[in-house]
């Protein structure tokens, strides 16, 4: 056992607890003293919920005590986007309008972490209503790696408190990128499932149709812990799969063998920085090397669908705030005001040609995962950019659609992806692959990502300038 409990992975932790080498309050209470210390500097909790935590984990121990184990996060603490609802914290989804609105009731996510024994040690920042930027009265968090550089969004605090070893994992949405983008900022393993594997009740939307749920973590093995607890049907969620869930963690270490990558040369590589397509082949001979078969493809022509998501959110966003918008539109930071404005503005033909267009990307990704089982493309075309390189992220719609070209798409086919660190480019800031599946492919994604990262070591890199 380490003496530093925040550097365990999840898995690890939740083992140790299962066999009383130590206890679900030990363990939190040393993360919460380490969020106390720590996270004024990096500032990825909204609200720290420690004496709903202590509970939790001193029931997870009375539990254990008793031969009692509720899963693979029994006692484990983590935390929570604060765009899912909590009856016990505040659910502001990084909005001044919402910040002091306590749910009745949890989100579905929520009560299924709980029930999974889960401890909560509280709601991660998060930027304005899960858009590209911070509320300009909510200072965003720093990114752990490097606080001149992008943390992503809007997944921000997820992936600030995952890297700062702040929580063992968490919670994170993807409507455009929100778990990929941090996942690939922070070095971690981020899942984005299939649409409708994870259930949305009581998850604050952005965009309905193109809203992902899904954990971000320190490996495949504790994102896929956590996405088997979260999955499944939902009768309060109509639009939730209710195909069987995988065993994703008991099936993880099932070879990959005779398993074949499709890679688009051209795709993943016009226009891409080198260290980007560094990181790539270096994945894909890891993948031969775990016996994969590597197969050349043609991924189908997604550039006028990426220039299409901004215009689709903004209608799908513009629905999700008539209550407060314009109501309240002074309450409102100007990129997501400006947002809601665009999506009162497309025109039903606008809005009907880019659904069209999403139809007919989705039925040939569909077509082409009958010749081949995974995908492996970039996370994004270019290392972990400044926060100067970035400039105004979301006021620039030409810097938005480029960083977009390897995320979106599969939001609008709602395929499940898992994004994993793939080496240290040359500024000592993490680089990143993902790999993208068929729909409920969760099981193969998670073994794929297991394989690679059990015959390299960038998953277990921490950052440098770690406090």
């Amino acid at each position: 056992m380490s003496a530093t409990l925040h550097d365990e992975s999840l898995v690890f932790i939740a083992e140790a607890i299962r066999r009383r080498q130590v206890s679900a309050v030990e363990v939190a209470t040393a993360m919460l003293a380490r969020i106390d210390a720590l996270d004024g500097e990096y500032r990825s909790y909204t609200t720290v919920t420690a004496e709903h935590a202590l509970a939790a984990a001193a029931r997870a121990d009375r539990e254990t005590a008793l031969g009692i184990s509720r899963g693979p996060l029994h006692g484990v603490p983590l935390g929570i986007k604060d765009l899912c609802d909590t009856r016990f914290a505040p659910t502001g989804a990084g909005t001044t309008i919402r910040r002091d609105t306590v749910p009745e009731a949890d989100a579905t996510v929520v009560e299924r972490l709980e029930q999974g024994g889960a401890v909560i040690l509280g709601k991660l920042a998060m930027t304005e209503g899960a858009y590209t930027s911070h509320h300009p009265d909510n200072p965003g968090p720093l990114n752990p790696w490097g606080r001149g550089h992008w943390l992503g969004s809007s997944s921000t605090g997820s992936g600030a408190a995952t890297a700062a070893r702040l929580c063992y994992g968490s919670l994170g949405s993807d409507t455009g990128g929100s778990i990929r983008f941090p996942s690939a900022t922070c070095g971690l393993t981020g899942i984005k499932p299939t649409w409708g594997r994870v259930s949305r009740h009581g998850v604050f939307p952005l965009a309905a149709s193109l809203d992902h749920v899904g954990p971000m973590a320190r490996s495949a093995a504790d994102a896929a812990a956590i996405l088997g607890v979260i999955a499944g049907a939902d009768p309060r969620d109509p639009t939730a799969v209710p195909a069987p869930v995988d065993d994703y963690l008991g099936t993880i270490s099932r070879p990959i063998r005779g398993v074949t990558i499709g890679i688009d040369r051209r795709f993943v590589t016009d226009g891409i920085d080198p260290e980007v397509i560094g990181a790539l082949d270096e994945t894909e001979a890891v993948l031969r090397a775990c016996g994969a078969r590597i197969r050349e493809i043609d991924v189908p022509a997604s550039g006028d669908l990426v220039r299409g998501w901004i215009p689709f959110c903004s209608v799908e966003t513009a629905l999700a705030h008539q209550q407060t918008y314009p109501a309240r539109a002074a309450d409102y930071g100007p990129d997501l005001a400006g947002l809601i404005d665009q999506g009162r503005r497309v025109t039903g033909p606008e809005f009907g040609a880019i659904y069209h267009d999403r139809l007919a990307f989705s039925g040939a990704l569909t077509t082409l995962f009958e010749e081949v089982d995974l995908l492996l493309v970039p996370t994004m075309p270019v290392p972990v950019p400044s926060l100067a390189r970035m400039g105004e992220y979301g006021q620039d719609p030409e810097v938005l659609l480029r960083i977009l070209r390897f995320t979106a798409p599969f939001n609008f086919s709602g395929s499940p992806t898992i994004t994993l660190p793939a080496g240290i480019d040359a500024a000592g800031l993490p680089l990143s692959v993902q790999l993208v599946g068929p729909h409920l492919s969760e099981a193969l994604l998670c073994r794929a990502g297991h394989a690679i990262q059990q015959v390299t070591d960038w998953h277990t890199q921490r950052p440098a300038d770690l406090a």
